[in-house]
Formats: C-alpha cells, structure tokens, sequence
C-alpha cells in the first residue's frame, strides 16, 4: 500500500486520537514515555511516523494493546463501551511533548 504525502498528512491526527492522563501515565512521564489512544487499526511504524510528525521528536519504542471491551449499564439498558487501542512511546532522551499548558 502506497501512501501519498497529502493522505499522510491528513491522516497523522486520525491516528493519534488524544493523551492518555491518568495515574500510571503521569508516572510513565518520568521514564520519558507518554501514552495515547490511537487508531484500533493502525500499526507501530504509522504511529511512529504520526508522533514524530505531529510534535517533532525522536521515538525509540512503542509498545500498543487492544483492550478489551467493558459493558456500560444506564438503568436498566446495558450496553457496550466502545473498544480502543493504547500506546505508549518512548522517546530519545532530550525530547519532551508538553501535554500541560502553562497559564
């Protein structure tokens, strides 16, 4: 599959949804790995093209997982949460991806 320069651009945000920012992940930050929900479809070397594009930077290693499904209960309808994919990146020493913004 060949994928043209418009169709990468476009598609870099597509890929990676938003941060994930939790406990365990801002603990990560320390080790310099940062984790996100990406795509359930996309694989570790389009989202290590996304990241480094999208905010400049130097990744080392990914490591995803497709977590399983969780049922949501609204009274008495049950139902199901959608099922996402998590990844979390390392990143060269030196490189830094401001998730906070400073007022």
């Amino acid at each position: 599959m060949v994928i043209s320069s418009s169709d990468f651009q476009r598609s870099n945000s597509q890929i990676v949804k938003y941060p994930i920012i939790t406990d365990k992940a801002t603990r990560l930050l320390e080790n310099n790995q940062y984790s996100f929900i990406v795509d359930r479809y996309s694989d570790k070397t389009s989202i290590k093209f996304a990241i480094e594009s999208l905010f400049d930077v130097k990744v080392i290693k990914i490591n995803t997982c497709r977590l399983p499904r969780k049922q949501k209960r609204v009274g008495k309808y049950i139902g199901w949460k959608p099922q996402y994919k998590k990844a979390i990146i390392t990143l060269s020493e030196g490189d830094v991806i401001n998730l906070f913004t400073e007022s």
